[in-house]
């Protein structure tokens, strides 16, 4: 029977590797995997899955407008082995509802990758809805510059400062996020990092 997968963390933990992975192992078996992302995500060029491992597949994209229900309807094949979505945060509550339907209706798994939470800690609508209705939730792990497992996402300005208000939807990386544990959050120290 099919599931609907959450795979959740703070940022830097290794989610978009372990999506492409995912569809690498299916594909080594001759199964197909369809593959979804951000519209707006296009830091590593249009419809573009990519790993700060280096690793990159093509997908295709969902914006606030895509039904992805009809979307991936219309992909499945007999060889669709699951879907992946990278970026899953920024699903709205309709998409996740779509996606309980594929999995119940069509019985395909879906595997969403994605924060938890912004920067703010505040949930993402995507997320939110995933923790709600997913048949399983695997937590991601990654640490904090204090060794601590990171559970926020603080955003950084060009002095290091953390930044405590903005848009919830601001695309980037390293430059601007970094993980962090609760304490360091709450301080406001985001440490000494050579990728800052």
């Amino acid at each position: 029977m099919a599931k609907l997968y959450f795979y959740y963390s703070a940022m830097n933990a290794g989610k978009t590797t372990r999506l492409l992975q995912s569809s690498f192992n299916y594909e080594e078996k001759g199964m197909e995997t369809i593959l979804y992302t951000f519209r707006f995500d296009n830091r590593f060029g249009k419809a573009k899955i990519a790993s700060r491992l280096g690793l990159s597949k093509e997908s295709r994209v969902f914006g606030k407008d895509t039904n992805l229900y009809e979307d991936i309807s219309e992909k499945i094949t007999s060889k669709t082995a699951c879907v992946l979505i990278d970026e899953a945060q920024f699903l709205t509550k309709q998409h996740v509802f779509d996606l309980c339907k594929i999995v119940d209706n069509l019985n395909i798994p879906i595997l969403a990758y994605g924060l938890r939470t912004d920067f703010l800690g505040e949930p993402f609508e995507g997320s939110m809805y995933l923790l709600l209705w997913a048949d399983k939730l695997i937590e991601v792990k990654t640490i904090c510059h204090c060794g601590k497992k990171a559970t926020m996402n603080a955003k950084f300005d060009s002095t290091k400062k953390i930044v405590k208000s903005g848009e919830q939807i601001d695309i980037g990386g390293n430059e601007k996020y970094v993980a962090l544990c609760r304490k360091h959050y709450l301080e406001g120290n985001i440490g000494e990092s050579s990728n800052l």
